[in-house]
């Protein structure tokens, strides 16, 4: 089923609502999924619409303090594995953000129910290169990062 929603444009349900937006991230712009939590019958919170708006608004200055967080987290997690002292080919030295743009790639924006969380909150998805099966996943609340782990973080 599909249908024309005021804020989110036109969304089809297949076990939950979404639509593949383009995205400019960091100059690049990206085909992203958009996941919208919500029942069949298209009724969102209005916690929803305000996270997204949000989101769009803020994104320029948001994926900008996106960079920095996941290039931490990404440090932490090779050095946690040990990889800070033992050589891997997975998790190489990153010195520079710009080193870090190139193992991750941004795939998924994902608006959960609004009563979750107090704030707006909203989850992305990244593939990346040092674990491909689990991927990246960055929650935001009113527009900061919260949290950073892998993929299921952001579901």
């Amino acid at each position: 089923m599909t249908i024309k929603d005021e804020i989110f444009g036109e969304i089809e349900y297949e076990l939950g609502w979404s639509k593949v937006i383009n995205l400019d991230f960091l100059g690049n712009l990206t085909e992203v999924n958009l996941l919208i939590d919500g029942e069949v019958d298209g009724q969102f919170d209005k916690g929803q619409y305000a996270a997204f708006q949000s989101l769009m608004k803020k994104w320029n200055d948001i994926q900008k303090q996106l960079v920095p967080s996941i290039l931490a987290y990404y440090r932490q997690k090779r050095n946690d594995l040990g990889f800070d002292i033992e050589v891997s080919e997975n998790y190489p030295s990153v010195e520079a953000a710009d080193e870090l743009l190139t193992m991750i790639t941004i795939d998924g924006i994902v608006i959960p129910y609004a009563d979750i969380f107090d704030g707006r909150d909203i989850r992305i998805t990244f593939q990346c290169t040092w674990d491909e099966e689990n991927g990246l996943g960055v929650r935001l609340l009113n527009e900061k990062v919260a949290d950073i782990g892998f993929q299921d973080v952001a579901m």
